[in-house]
């Protein structure tokens, strides 16, 4: 089954909301549609990004997976940029 990353650079945090609570939440909501490989938070250029890697059968079921963490991760943070990526081979290219 192929491997894909959800990557979303998160902006600002809704109020209330706590730093450590994003990540935990959004690898929740993938696995709630499929099984989650791994999760991390970076730093890149100052902006925080957070990667969600899961499988999927399809490119188009890794884009609804996708689609849906985002949008859990918007009821907790500004989700500013998302791309998806599958791994073919040793290599990850950009699929949404």
């Amino acid at each position: 089954m192929p491997s894909y990353r959800v990557i979303v650079s998160v902006g600002a945090l809704r109020p209330g909301v706590s730093p450590q609570a994003v990540e935990p939440a959004a690898a929740a909501a993938a696995g709630e549609r499929t099984v989650v490989e791994a999760s991390s938070v970076d730093i890149v250029a100052r902006e925080a990004r957070l990667t969600v890697r899961f499988v999927a059968d399809t490119a188009a079921e890794a884009v609804s997976i996708a689609e849906h963490t985002v949008e859990r991760i918007a009821a907790l943070a500004e989700p500013t940029s998302w791309r998806l990526t599958e791994r073919v081979g040793g290599r990850w290219f950009r699929r949404a």
